[in-house]
């Protein structure tokens, strides 16, 4: 049944139970008449036609989203002259049985204006009511449209920004080698290519399976293998139960970029590169660590540097507060990154010959 038949069976049955109810109270003090059901059937049709013009008013003058000073005032005056009304065609229905009484006595015209606009003021805040609480509901859906909206934007905006940082340095490796070993160039090209690929689709999809994100980076260090040789050194401690798991797009990639610039790069002779993954309590925990000390870009803070701003912000608008992001520094030479993303429903499972693919490709010294 839609809103508009539970609104009119309401109206319908809801005025004449309170009718029936009269004719009850009205027998026993006066004694049943005849006449009384007809008096029923009017008061009946006079309700639902006042309150529905009411209804009409409040949705067309949109009284819903006034201040509530304002929409009391607007209920009392329309209460008010539905009484009115009601009470102008009551008074010679009911003459019959009152009559005499409010004759006698007529500030008891009072109690009668009082007596029938309470059912008419009953009705009319139970309709502000539920709709005053549809408004609100609605609105909170909007709300939570909107902000899953530009949500979105700003996740596709970040993921955007960090494409061309990344591109220049990938190009800088492979300029390298175009003139020492061209095969090793051809080599480092596809590496890029496959590279670009994870690019695209990091602007399509919210997250992507950690295997995915770490064959992506397995080309990236392939590349930066180039450039710093036996300086760099990668050790990978990847779970085999976390490969499937999902996880923000060329995120890690971002940190392990971070950590080659602000810490291999500034060792004096070389420096590792540490990527560990586990599952503990429903969560995924990805720790990167590397040679370095929290300094300059990076600064001492947790969300120092464009990489670790990015990390921090993208990591909020997917999961809010249930996910956390920090840097520290574990000693005196090694830079820590812990991130930790709630678990989804998302199967997980992974076969150990998955890890081994992956770890085929570690590069070290």
């Amino acid at each position: 049944m839609n809103k508009n038949k539970i609104y009119w069976f309401l109206q319908i049955t809801g005025w004449s139970l309170y009718n029936c109810n009269e004719i009850f109270a009205y027998s026993l003090q006066y004694g049943y008449d005849n006449t009384m059901i007809f008096n029923a059937l009017a008061n009946i049709v006079l309700a639902i036609l006042l309150t529905h013009i009411f209804r009409i008013v409040v949705k067309k003058l949109n009284w819903i989203k006034l201040s509530l000073a304002q929409l009391a005032f607007r209920v009392c005056f329309g209460v008010a002259i539905m009484t009115v009304i009601v009470v102008g065609v009551n008074l010679p229905l009911d003459a019959k049985y009152v009559g005499e009484l409010l004759n006698q006595k007529p500030i008891l015209v009072i109690e009668y204006f009082i007596n029938l606009a309470k059912p008419l003021l009953v009705w009319v805040l139970i309709y502000i009511f539920y709709n005053y609480s549809e408004e609100k509901r609605q609105r909170e859906i909007e709300e939570l449209k909107l902000k899953s909206s530009i949500k979105e934007s700003e996740a596709k905006v970040l993921r955007a920004q960090m494409n061309p940082h990344f591109m220049f340095n990938a190009l800088n490796s492979i300029r390298a080698l175009v003139l020492e070993d061209p095969s090793r160039a051809q080599q480092g090209i596809t590496q890029l290519s496959n590279i670009l690929r994870s690019s695209l689709l990091a602007d399509r999809r919210k997250t992507v399976s950690l295997k995915e994100e770490l064959r992506t980076i397995e080309d990236y260090l392939a590349l930066e293998k180039v450039r710093y040789e036996e300086r760099l050194q990668m050790k990978w401690d990847i779970a085999p139960e976390t490969l499937n798991i999902e996880v923000p797009p060329m995120m890690l990639q971002t940190l392990v970029e971070n950590a080659i610039k602000h810490g291999v790069q500034k060792a004096l002779n070389w420096g590792f590169v540490e990527i560990n993954t586990s599952t503990a309590k429903n969560k995924l925990y990805i720790k990167i660590r590397n040679t370095g000390q929290l300094q300059g870009t990076e600064s001492k803070s947790e969300s120092g540097g464009f990489g670790l701003k990015n990390t921090a912000q993208r990591l909020d608008l997917l999961y809010g507060n249930e996910a956390s992001f920090r840097i520290y520094q574990e000693d005196n030479l090694t830079v820590c990154a812990e991130i930790m993303i709630p678990l989804s429903n998302t199967d997980n499972r992974s076969t150990s010959s998955e890890v081994k693919s992956v770890a085929s490709a570690v590069v070290t010294s």
